[in-house]
C-alpha cells in the first residue's frame, strides 16, 4: 500500500525496540474528485492494467458511500490483514533464514549468530531486505560447530530497563559459624538478556591495533635472569620497549620455538586437540590440574545454550591424566562431563605452578578464533552461566578485562611478606622481585591511586575480552612470572601501571565476595586426601546408651484421677509443710485507719 503501515522491522542497531514511521495508521489523504465520466462495471479486473484501475474505483465508491469513521476502521482492518499475512509467512517459511535485523520465533540478532558462528553473515542495505546466507565455503570446523545449536537460541528480548537497575549491594550476611570470608549477593540476569545485552562488535582497542609475537628457532641466553627458553628469554631492553605501545608491536609471548602455538613449541599438544581449538569461536571455559594437585570440578548451572555454544577445555599433564584414568572414565570424544580435556606434552617448566601459568595468562594464543575467554583454577566450580558472568562483569560496566581484588591485601609489599611466610616461594627470589620493582618506582598502596582500588588480585578467575590491548597485558604479564617468581599477584599491579600510565586502559578489579559467588573453592588434592585419613584414623565413636524407661502405670478410664492427685499431693507433702510452718514467720494485718500494714 502507498502511505501504507510500517511492518515494525528490527533496525540493525537496536535491541528489540521497532523502528517506528510517522503513524502506524496515519489517516488518510483527502479523496480527489471522482471523475464524471460512467464508470466500469465495479470487478476486480475493471479497467486498468492488471485490474489496479478496477481496485482504484471499488475503492473510490466505498470511500463514498463510507462515513469518515468507518473509513479509518476499514484501514486499520487492512493493516492488521497484512501484518497477520506477514506473521504467518514467516511462521511457514522455516526452511529460509531470517533477513538481518528481523525478529522470528527461531532466532535472535544477526550479531549473536555471527558471534558463536563466524562464517554467518548478513547483507542489509537501505529497506532492501536480502537473504542472509553463508559466506563462500564453510570448512568443517564451522559447520559441526554450527548444526545442532542453530535452533536452540533464545528468543531476542526488548529491554527498556536493565533489571538489575535498582539492585544496591549489600555485604555478606552474618554468620557466627563462618567468620572467613564469604560470597555476597550479586545481580545477574538472565541468559536470554545476557545475550540481548551483548555488544554488537568488539571492545575499541586504545591505540594498539595489531599484536604480533615474536618467533625464534635459534635461541641464545645473553643475559641472566631473562626468563626461560619457552618465554624467548627477553632481554631488560626488550622488556622496556614491549611497554612502548604503538599501532603495531611485536613483543615476546611465550611459544617462541615455533610459528602455532602447542605444535613443537613447548606445551605441546596432540594435533587433534589444537583442531579442536581452533574450532572454538565465541566463547571458552578454561582450567587445567598439573601435578595431580587438584581433582576436576564439574561446572553446574549451565544453560543448555552454553552447552552448545560454549568451548569447555581442560589441560592436564600426563601425570594427572594417568591419576584420573584411574578412577573416571573419559569418552571417545575426550570428554570428561562439560570439560573436554587435552593433554600437554612437553611442559616447559619443572614447576607444576608455573605451567599452570601458560593456559591462565596465554589463552589467547591457545584459541586465537575466540572472542571472550574465562579462566578458572582447577580448584574451583563454576556455578553460574558464562554468559551471565560476560553480561555482569564485562557488558555492563563496559570494560574488557575483570579480574577480583584480594579479600584481605591491598598492598604487593603485604602480599611478599605473605607469600614469604606462607613459603610459597624461595624467599630470596621473592625479595628480589620486589627490590627490582622498587627501583623501578613501586611504592605502597594508598589512597592516591584511586579509582584503583588495589594493588593485589585474588588471580584465581579471570575475565576477559580477547583484543590487542587485553593480550598485550596478558603477555607482559607472562613475561614477568617467567622473568621472576611464578606468583603473579605480585607482578599484576606494576604490568598494569605501566600500561595504564600510557594508554587509558586498566584491569577492572570487582569484590572478592563477587567471585565467591560463581564459583565454589574446593580443597586441593592433597589437603583433600589428608582430611580424609584424619577421618579414618578417628576411633568410631561409640554408640549411644539407650536406657529402658519404666513403664508408666496407667490408671482405668473410670478412675477419679484430680482426688486421687489431690491426695497424694497432701500425703507427700503434709510432714514436711507442718514442719516449715513452725520456723515460717507469721504475718498479720494491723490496720489503723484507712491504711492497711503489712507485718
Amino acid at each position: 500500500m502507498n502511505g501504507g503501515a510500517s511492518l515494525g522491522l528490527r533496525t540493525s542497531g537496536s535491541y528489540g525496540s521497532l523502528q517506528q514511521s510517522s503513524g502506524l495508521l496515519a489517516s488518510p489523504a483527502p479523496s480527489p474528485p471522482l471523475a464524471l465520466r460512467k464508470p466500469a462495471k465495479l470487478s476486480l479486473g475493471g479497467a486498468g492494467a492488471g485490474g489496479r484501475g478496477g481496485e482504484r474505483l471499488l475503492f473510490a465508491r466505498i470511500c463514498m458511500f463510507a462515513s469518515r469513521r468507518q473509513r479509518m476502521l476499514l484501514l486499520l482492518l487492512v493493516a492488521v490483514v497484512v501484518l497477520l499475512c506477514f506473521h504467518f509467512s514467516s511462521l511457514v517459511s522455516k526452511d529460509e533464514v531470517a533477513a538481518p535485523g528481523t525478529e522470528t520465533m527461531l532466532g535472535i540478532s544477526d550479531h549473536v549468530l555471527s558471534f558463536v558462528n563466524p562464517g554467518w553473515t548478513s547483507s542489509f542495505s537501505g529497506n532492501d531486505l536480502n537473504t542472509t546466507s553463508l559466506t563462500g565455503k564453510q570448512s568443517d570446523i564451522s559447520n559441526e560447530k554450527v548444526q545442532g545449536p542453530l535452533w536452540t537460541f533464545p528468543p531476542a528480548i526488548a529491554l527498556e530497563r536493565h533489571p538489575c537497575e535498582n539492585f544496591s549491594f549489600s555485604p555478606p550476611p552474618v554468620d557466627r559459624k563462618r567468620t572467613g570470608p564469604r560470597p555476597c549477593p550479586v545481580c545477574y540476569v538472565p541468559v536470554e538478556q545476557a545475550l540481548a545485552l551483548m555488544p554488537r562488535a568488539p571492545t575499541a582497542s586504545p591505540i594498539l591495533h595489531s599484536l604480533n609475537y615474536v618467533s625464534e628457532d635459534h635461541l641464545v641466553l645473553k643475559e641472566s635472569g631473562s626468563g626461560s627458553l619457552f618465554g624467548g628469554y627477553p632481554s631488560l631492553e626488550q622488556r622496556d620497549m614491549s611497554y612502548d605501545i604503538k599501532d603495531s608491536m611485536t613483543v615476546h609471548c611465550g611459544f617462541v620455538r615455533g610459528k602455532i602455538p602447542g605444535l613443537n613449541t613447548g606445551f605441546d599438544v596432540d594435533e587433534a586437540d589444537l583442531y579442536e581449538m581452533r574450532k572454538c569461536h565465541g566463547t571458552v571455559v578454561a582450567s587445567a590440574i598439573f601435578g595431580n594437585y587438584d581433582i576436576i570440578q564439574q561446572p553446574e548451572n549451565i544453560s543448555e545454550f552454553s552447552k552448545d555454544t560454549v568451548c569447555f577445555f581442560m589441560f592436564l599433564d600426563e601425570e594427572t591424566e594417568a591419576a584420573i584414568k584411574n578412577t573416571t572414565t573419559v569418552d571417545n570424544m575426550k570428554r570428561i562431563g562439560l570439560w573436554r580435556v587435552v593433554v600437554v606434552h612437553n611442559l616447559p617448566y619443572s614447576d607444576a605452578r608455573r605451567n599452570g601459568k601458560v593456559p591462565k595468562l596465554l589463552l589467547h594464543r591457545l584459541f586465537p578464533n575466540v572472542r571472550y575467554s574465562l579462566w578458572i583454577d582447577g580448584k574451583l566450580k563454576l556455578v553460574k552461566d558464562p554468559y551471565q558472568l560476560l553480561e555482569r562483569f564485562l557488558w555492563r560496566k563496559n570494560v574488557s578485562f575483570a579480574i577480583s581484588r584480594h579479600y584481605r591485601r591491598f598492598d604487593v609489599f603485604e602480599e611478599a611478606e605473605a607469600n614469604k611466610a606462607g613459603g610459597k616461594y624461595d624467599n630470596a627470589s621473592i625479595d628480589n622481585q620486589i627490590e627490582f620493582y622498587k627501583r623501578e618506582g613501586l611504592t605502597h598502596y594508598s589512597s592516591a591511586k584511586l579509582p584503583i582500588t588495589s594493588d593485589v588480585p585474588e588471580g584465581c578467575v579471570i575475565i576477559r575480552e580477547n583484543i590487542p590491548i587485553t593480550n598485550l597485558f596478558t603477555c607482559l604479564w607472562f613475561n614477568e612470572v617467567d622473568r621472576f617468581t611464578s606468583r603473579d599477584q605480585i607482578s599484576f599491579s606494576t604490568v598494569r601501571d605501566k600500561i595504564r600510565s600510557r594508554v587509558n586502559w586498566t584491569a577492572d578489579m570487582f569484590l572478592d565476595c563477587e567471585r565467591r559467588d560463581f564459583v565454589v573453592q574446593a580443597y586441593h588434592r592433597e589437603l583433600m586426601e589428608q582430611r580424609l585419613a584424619a577421618l579414618r584414623s578417628q576411633p568410631p565413636p561409640p554408640p549411644p546408651v539407650v536406657r529402658a524407661q519404666q513403664p508408666r502405670k496407667m490408671l482405668p478410664d473410670n478412675a477419679a484421677k484430680e482426688p486421687v492427685r489431690a491426695s497424694a499431693t497432701k500425703k507427700s507433702t503434709g510432714k514436711r509443710s507442718r514442719k516449715s510452718s513452725s520456723k515460717r514467720p507469721h504475718r498479720t494485718k494491723a490496720t489503723s485507719g484507712k491504711e492497711t500494714v503489712q507485718l
